[in-house]
């Protein structure tokens, strides 16, 4: 069980050190954009959508890192007043019964999104705009795969957690 969580841990952990070079990229797009707005008092759509594309993208692949490094939006009513394993059962809970299946409807579903995209040539419905808008709508595919894996990685963790004998408590009958 370790050695799988630490495989699906590097993964995504190797998919957000690539990916954080998106926002390089997209720092980069919007001072240029900043530049020519201001300075030549002008703007081109395809600035624009490669800004959006950008975001997109990193928002999208980088959300399976964002849950292995626990920097994810949690509700927390009563979470942080639970032991290690009542959040453990809480994850758990939350993991199987709402992120494995929402996951899955969204892969399948954002797949054939992505392939009728792609079938029909599908572009930027703004003059000047770009191409390709199939790249992007794989994205919510591939995003959501690297998030499925990592969601595994947390439930895997969780297990591990319930099924290790709390440290400090001594089972009945020895000494």
């Amino acid at each position: 069980m370790q050695r799988c969580i630490t495989a699906l841990d590097w993964i995504n952990k190797k998919i957000g050190v690539y990916v954080s070079w998106l926002a390089v990229a997209l720092a980069i797009v919007m001072t240029i954009d900043v530049i020519i707005r201001f300075v030549f008092q002008t703007t081109f759509i395809w600035v624009i959508e490669i800004e959006v594309y950008l975001f997109g993208m990193l928002f999208l692949i980088a959300s399976g890192y964002t849950f292995s490094e626990n920097k994810h939006v949690r509700v927390d009513v009563f979470y942080s007043r639970l032991s290690e394993k009542g959040k453990a059962w809480i994850d758990l809970l939350g993991g199987v019964c709402l992120l494995i299946p929402w996951c899955y409807v969204v892969i399948v579903t954002s797949w054939y999104y992505g392939l009728t995209s792609w079938m029909i040539g599908e572009q930027s419905p703004q003059p000047g705009g770009l191409p390709a808008l199939y790249i992007l709508k794989f994205c919510i595919t591939v995003g959501f795969t690297f998030l499925l894996l990592q969601g595994i990685s947390h439930i895997l963790k969780c297990l591990h957690t319930l099924l290790t004998p709390s440290k400090g408590i001594k089972p009945r009958g020895l000494p």
